[in-house]
């Protein structure tokens, strides 16, 4: 007997003995998917943040505190630029060994990648080796991102009514918001409670730590509901079978492509009101770290409640009449909400709280806007890529750009960047002959 039958033989088991105590209703795959969603995300936004307050200082010291930033931000994107081998070579140990050994390698590795950030020697002590070691630990992020793709969020779907699709579909991206609340406010605490030398000397390692028992409660939450009949049983009909990339690319490029620059406004958008806003009060104004850490989680709630709204919207007048208008909305904020993060405590507020409500009406409608046009059985596979092409293009450059032309240019420039987002998302929506509510 093969490892693959074997572990498919053991997953079929427990599916069998579960059966009566684990039959699944949108709400309870919901809680996994949630709680599984907001520890990716936090370990990416702790990260996000310590690039801007931590980074440039132990890391970057041997330059000035923007190019250090940049520098940072540049090892931020590595992460995106990984995550799609990570699809690749996870999609691989799905196939082989399960979905219940992937899912403990990537989480594993996601959070022991993001914890051995905690112990970077600084550059002062081993110079620029620490460089180094904090990229390979960025791209090991990136890879294990890349295998926490569960399809649980599909899972999701198709256990949805019908007509509330919009709501259940909102439900993932819930991850990205509680998952900033977490690691913001970690971060505040620590940097307004500890003197500067104290919190770059250990304060900052403390949301690090964290990361790694956020991972291990998310991935039994998980392993719980891939383990039940329900998920066992759409992965037999190869609704959630993991297909080889090259096939899948040969046979659908078009649909990718076009799934990756729909939602590029959004995407770029989420980093625009998440990561860049606090490099720039870091940089260029001497308002409190601390006090914008707090907007920033209560940005997060707005968008939250946004993302929830999203649902109802979706359903009313549909998916997408949602992205479009959100995309025409974005272009707008892209014209003048930039500069208000030069006008003061107000402004950043009003900045932030906007581009939030905003970022969680799209954001919650977007993932896998296109998925509906993959056959199921390459879906699963399809919308991994569509999510890895859409996170690389539209956010992982996101805050090293915005930053570099806003240092150049100007608020402004910033505002230009959000701008193409938009007009790429409108023009994929233009093209894409039916964007519907998805399984992704």
């Amino acid at each position: 007997m093969s490892q693959a039958t074997a572990n498919g033989s053991f997953e079929r088991d427990i599916a069998v003995t579960n059966a009566d105590r684990h039959r699944l209703d949108p709400s309870e795959i919901a809680i996994g998917v949630i709680i599984g969603r907001t520890s990716e995300f936090f370990d990416f936004f702790v990260f996000a943040i310590a690039s801007v307050i931590v980074f440039p200082a132990r890391i970057f010291s041997f330059t000035d505190p923007v190019t250090g930033t940049l520098y940072s931000f540049a090892i931020f994107a590595l992460a995106f630029v990984a995550r799609p081998f990570g699809t690749w070579l996870f999609m691989t140990i799905d196939r082989r060994h399960g979905k219940g050994v992937k899912l403990t390698i990537a989480l594993f590795g996601l959070g022991t990648s993001t914890v051995a950030v905690a112990f970077l020697p600084t550059y002062d002590q081993i110079g620029m080796a620490a460089v180094w070691l904090l990229a390979a630990l960025r791209i090991g992020q990136g890879i294990s991102l890349g295998g926490t793709w569960d399809g649980l969020a599909s899972l999701l779907a198709m256990n949805a009514p019908e007509k509330h699709r919009g709501w259940w579909a909102m439900v993932p991206q819930l991850g990205a918001p509680f998952g900033l609340i977490v690691a913001s406010g970690l971060f505040a605490f620590f940097h307004g409670f500890l003197p500067k030398e104290q919190f770059l000397d250990f304060g900052w390692q403390f949301p690090f730590f964290c990361a790694f028992a956020i991972n291990v409660v998310a991935l039994f939450a998980r392993l719980r509901i891939v383990a039940t009949p329900e998920y066992v049983h759409q992965f037999q009909r190869r609704e959630l079978q993991a297909t080889r990339l090259r096939q899948t690319v040969r046979s659908y490029g078009r649909f990718i492509v076009i799934g990756a620059f729909t939602p590029l406004a959004s995407f770029a958008l989420f980093h625009m009101v998440t990561v860049y806003p606090l490099s720039w009060i870091a940089l260029f104004t001497e308002d409190n770290i601390t006090h914008f850490l707090i907007i920033e989680g209560f940005g997060a709630a707005v968008g939250a409640i946004a993302i929830i709204t999203s649902g109802f919207l979706a359903d009313k007048y549909g998916r997408r009449q949602v992205l479009w208008m959100c995309a025409v909305l974005i272009a707008i904020f892209s014209g003048f909400a930039p500069s208000m993060l030069d006008q003061g405590t107000a402004g950043e507020i009003i900045f932030m709280v906007t581009g939030f409500a905003l970022l969680g009406v799209t954001f919650g409608q977007c993932s896998g806007a296109v998925a509906s046009n993959f056959p199921r059985s390459y879906r699963y596979t399809g919308s991994a890529l569509v999510s890895d092409l859409a996170w690389l293009f539209g956010a992982g450059f996101a805050p090293f750009v915005a930053l570099f032309l806003s240092d150049l240019f100007g608020l402004i420039a910033a505002g230009a960047y959000l701008l193409s987002g938009a007009i790429c998302t409108l023009l994929a929506l233009r093209y894409n002959e039916r964007v519907e509510y998805s399984e992704e």
